[in-house]
């Protein structure tokens, strides 16, 4: 089986999901970003793993739900940040972050009989999954993060140096309002739908 990866930030106000600020306040963006860590989470506890490992950024709350390791992130950019996540698996593993509370365990089983790669292109030209059957951190360092050509330098890196790759389907990561409504109703029955609407009705008030 495969080793399961979150890589996430603590949702503290004023320190995740900004983009988010207006229409919701800070506190407001960090409960949205602290429920779609849970929904992520979940999704990754009740995916058959050999481990499930939270690289976290900041400290664990009670969201956090039984059977992770939790360790910390590393300093740097996001791609050694994400090179040093896989760096401490010995076998396959899949990391995701917490911007797709969406995610099922359906799309996180991973069976990695002939291929060597898979990826999860974001609809914002990012990346929302990455597995490796051999995790080598050296296939992500040096890829430029967090712009709208992240994904396909990160996709063709891997082809680049002879992987077989099989992609995902294409997530839509919450980063901004606009996001976070498409996502709720893509995912009605989350947290984060719950706590979207919830808030969506009172700010209608």
């Amino acid at each position: 089986m495969t080793t399961l990866l979150v890589i996430a930030k603590e949702p503290r106000p004023g320190r995740v999901k900004t983009r988010l600020t207006p229409p919701f306040t800070p506190r407001e963006a960090a409960a949205l970003a602290e429920a779609a860590l849970a929904d992520t989470l979940s999704a990754v506890a009740r995916t058959p793993a050999t481990r499930r490992i939270l690289v976290l950024q900041g400290r664990p709350g009670p969201w956090l739900p039984s059977g992770f390791e939790v360790v910390p992130q590393c300093q740097g950019g996001l791609d050694e940040r994400l090179a040093a996540a896989f760096a401490r698996c010995d076998g396959p593993a899949l990391l995701i972050g917490m911007d797709t509370p969406q995610v099922t365990p359906d799309l996180l089983t991973v069976d990695f009989a002939g291929c060597d790669a898979y990826f999860g292109p974001a609809e914002d030209g990012g990346f929302w999954a990455l597995g490796l059957a051999d995790p080598d951190p050296s296939l992500l360092r040096g890829v430029p993060m967090s712009t709208d050509t992240t994904g396909a330098v990160q996709r063709d890196r891997l082809v680049a140096a002879g992987l077989r790759v099989r992609d995902l389907p294409c997530l839509r990561d919450v980063d901004t309002a606009g996001d976070a409504r498409a996502v709720a109703a893509a995912a009605p029955g989350s947290a984060f739908a719950a706590l979207f609407t919830r808030l969506r009705t009172g700010s209608t008030r």
